[in-house]
């Protein structure tokens, strides 16, 4: 048996977090270029924009992306990480990710994400 959060509350978690109802109206991403550090303030990517996130529905403990705009590149860099906003500046830092693959990116370029997945786990079995 694995000890964790029951698969109920997890998607509970997680709904409430998409349907805004609990730390944010809209949700909003941040790139950076390493570890965002605890308030999420290190290594910001030349990218200042916070692009609006949208999510499927929870299950099994997690959600993936609905939708998220694609960022014009205005510098070489490479995106290691994401932050999670509640607001499209100054606002709240409400959660930090690091990206399963870096992401090299040119000047001119521009980055999408297709795929995003927030989860808890363990999850209860």
């Amino acid at each position: 048996m694995t000890v964790g959060l029951a698969a109920a509350t997890a998607n509970g978690f997680l709904d409430n977090f998409r349907n805004n109802s609990v730390a944010a109206r809209t949700v909003y991403c941040k790139l950076h270029t390493g570890d965002p550090g605890a308030s999420a303030a290190a290594n910001a990517s030349a990218v200042t924009t916070r692009n609006a996130v949208a999510w499927n529905a929870a299950s099994s403990g997690s959600m993936t992306l609905s939708s998220l705009s694609s960022y014009s590149m205005t510098t070489s860099e490479t995106i290691t990480h994401i932050s999670l906003w509640d607001a499209s500046s100054a606002g709240n830092f409400l959660q930090s990710a690091a990206l399963t693959a870096s992401v090299p990116v040119i000047n001119g370029s521009t980055l999408s994400f297709s795929s995003l997945t927030l989860s808890f786990t363990p999850l209860a079995a």
